[in-house]
């Protein structure tokens, strides 16, 4: 079966830094994975490359089909939802305005997938005409997620979904991700600080120091790696 998501020997550069040094990975259809590291590993580098936002170099493959070379919207009409750590939010358009901005792509399926974002995170329904300004961390996470979700992507990648919220919000955030999944066959990428969130959510992880996949492998065969629990969990 072919990979739903290859990455093959990819390279991202900032002017002339090189920031990631031929990463290789793959995700099958259906599957969640995490890449994990700290602050300044190249995690978000790695998610915006595959958006087409960074110079690269190698390639990636969506179900066999070539990204490199294409715009983010092109990217997004490919089937890719991304829900950046930075947010990106109109601060002063309301939810339902800011949901309405991931629907681009989207143009026939509009008020199907507000019913499924809403549905999804009941809190968005209840507070569609809120400016998103005068909404906590977790809230914005929540619109973030749903603008991603506003083109039917078949790929979602976010980048760090847990930092700065509370545990309760990152559990809520892990059951609708984990939602995705199973009842819309979504596959999720997504990069974490948090390697203990990142292990109860995915089925494989990924450890990136300084631009290279130092570890990889199943969460089953990694929870008890030595090297990863020293770095990760302070054991």
């Amino acid at each position: 079966m072919m990979d739903f998501l290859e990455i093959d020997k990819l390279s991202a550069f900032y002017g002339k830094a090189k920031a990631l040094h031929e990463v290789s990975l793959t995700v099958k259809q259906g599957e969640i994975i995490a890449i994990i590291g700290a602050n300044g590993a190249g995690k978000s580098t790695f998610l915006d490359s595959i958006m087409g936002l960074t110079k690269t170099e190698g390639d990636i493959r969506l179900e066999g089909q070539s990204l490199i070379g294409r715009s983010t919207p092109q990217i997004v009409e490919s089937g890719v939802g991304y829900a950046p750590e930075r947010f990106n939010l109109f601060p002063f358009m309301s939810v339902y305005d800011n949901l309405l901005v991931g629907a681009f792509t989207a143009r026939t399926d509009i008020g199907k997938n507000i019913k499924v974002v809403e549905n999804l995170f009941p809190r968005l329904k209840e507070r569609r005409n809120q400016e998103t300004h005068t909404q906590s961390g977790g809230e914005r996470q929540m619109v973030s997620l749903g603008r991603a979700l506003m083109s039917s992507p078949r790929l979602l990648i976010v980048d760090e979904p847990t930092i700065g919220l509370a545990p309760k919000i990152c559990i809520e955030i892990a059951s609708v991700l984990k939602r995705l999944r199973d009842e819309f066959n979504t596959t999720i990428v997504i990069t974490e600080q948090n390697a203990n969130f990142a292990m109860t959510l995915a089925e494989r992880l990924y450890v990136l120091e300084s631009g290279s996949i130092k570890i990889q492998g199943s969460v089953e065969e990694l929870k008890n790696d030595p090297q990863l629990t020293e770095a990760y969990f302070g054991h």
